[in-house]
């Protein structure tokens, strides 16, 4: 049986329970074994950000050690975030 991704800093998750259910989150940091804190720059911000299960979280295999450097050493913006997640949706095009 395939091994599922570690939930981790800096990683891209989608939410599959609660009223946030199919968001795209970044995980800011694990608070226990079983908890995990996420924000995305918009509804759930920095100042905000939401406590959630590890597994009612699946995570994407995309990762933004970035923002996890950022977040350690207290540098990490709403906007920061918004951008690593928007780069997720639209993906860079060659200037061909």
């Amino acid at each position: 049986m395939p091994m599922k991704p570690e939930i981790k800093p800096g990683l891209a998750v989608i939410s599959r329970m609660g009223r946030d259910k199919n968001r795209v989150f970044v995980v800011l940091y694990e608070v226990d074994a079983d908890f995990v804190m996420v924000a995305d720059g918009q509804g759930r911000t920095l100042a905000r950000p939401k406590r959630k299960r590890r597994k009612h979280l699946m995570a994407t295999g995309r990762e933004f050690p970035d923002i996890a450097e950022k977040n350690r050493n207290g540098n990490l913006t709403d906007h920061d975030l918004r951008m690593a997640l928007a780069s997720m949706q639209n993906p860079p095009q060659d200037p061909a």
